[in-house]
């Protein structure tokens, strides 16, 4: 694929960043920094333990009375809102008629979407979904790189939605279902200062996305007083109108369909890459091949949240 169509009609070009581990789309053109005024586990095995890839633009943070940033904890649906042309006014029709393509984000919509789990032979369901709509909001005259005309909302939304497969157990990808999306929030406003200049946003979101995943694996020993042998893959999608954020752990995948087109959004983290297995080795454990490549003979995903293996 070689164009990604935006909400706004904007050329938008594929980026790489092998060091980092980024991976998706961006407008080359648009670079924009946030006014100064609008935002007043153990061992090497766990050192950079995230690949995170984007897809995205330009973010301007609304002020608020938490730090500029206007974050809340969102609307939990099991479901979707469905998007009825005939509920919008004249002047939001106006606005989709126009040659501009915009998304219907814009209008407050929830994306559709939808969930479905099967247990199988397991005795317990070890798998989670979260889906917040509405997660987090920013203004459009930032995410638009200015390019606002009437009929569009002051603020746009963004959406989190996160799947956790478990194993060993359910505790781990119960406890990221409730705390991801919470730790993702607590991240962007203890980084306000850092979120609001320096670094581009590309990597503004890969430390936060980061340090969200790294504070999460950090718990399960203290909070969740899930054993050892228990962990869960993740992989999270924080949705806006003109990008996409998608950070990656484990096996579970992300994937952006066009048309008949598919885009991998994710990286498995298997520990038959010869990356992963090096890595592995380097921190002291092993790849056996039981069942297919497994670390130790037991894990078939080379990264997890949880799953406190020791090394002898």
């Amino acid at each position: 694929m070689d164009e990604v169509s935006p909400a706004v009609a904007v050329p938008f070009r594929p980026f790489t960043d092998p060091h980092a581990g980024l991976r998706g789309y961006c407008n080359g053109e648009s670079r924009v920094t946030l006014p100064e005024s609008s935002c007043s586990g153990d061992g090497a095995m766990k050192d950079s333990s995230f690949e995170i890839n984007t897809r995205q633009d330009s973010l301007t943070s609304s002020s608020s009375a938490m730090a500029g940033v206007d974050i809340s904890a969102g609307d939990e649906i099991n479901g979707s809102d469905e998007f009825d042309p005939r509920s919008m006014n004249q002047s939001e029709k106006k606005v989709l008629s126009r040659t501009e393509s915009r998304s219907l984000f814009e209008f407050k919509c929830v994306p559709l979407y939808g969930v479905t789990s099967i247990c199988g032979r397991r005795p317990e369901m070890e798998d989670s979904v979260s889906t917040i709509p509405r997660f987090l909001q920013v203004s459009s005259s930032s995410l638009l790189d200015g390019r606002v005309t009437n009929g569009f909302n002051p603020h746009l939304s963004a959406h989190f939605f996160g799947v956790y497969d478990g194993h060993g157990g359910s505790q781990v990808a119960n406890y990221c279902r409730e705390r991801m999306h919470l730790a993702l929030t607590e991240e962007i406003v203890k980084e306000k200062p850092e979120f609001c200049d320096g670094d581009t946003w590309q990597e503004k979101w890969k430390k936060a996305l980061f340090n969200s995943f790294m504070r999460v694996d950090s718990e399960i020993e203290t909070v969740a007083h899930a054993p050892e042998t228990v962990g869960s893959t993740s992989v999270v999608a924080v949705v806006f109108p003109t990008h996409i954020f998608v950070a990656n752990c484990g096996d579970s995948r992300a994937v952006l369909c066009r048309g008949k087109t598919p885009l991998a959004l994710s990286v498995d983290h298997k520990p038959d890459r010869d990356d992963e297995a090096a890595r592995i080795e380097a921190a002291g454990g092993k790849v056996i091949r039981w069942n297919g490549a497994r670390v130790f003979g037991v894990l078939a995903m080379s990264r997890s949240i949880g799953n406190y293996l020791t090394f002898s």
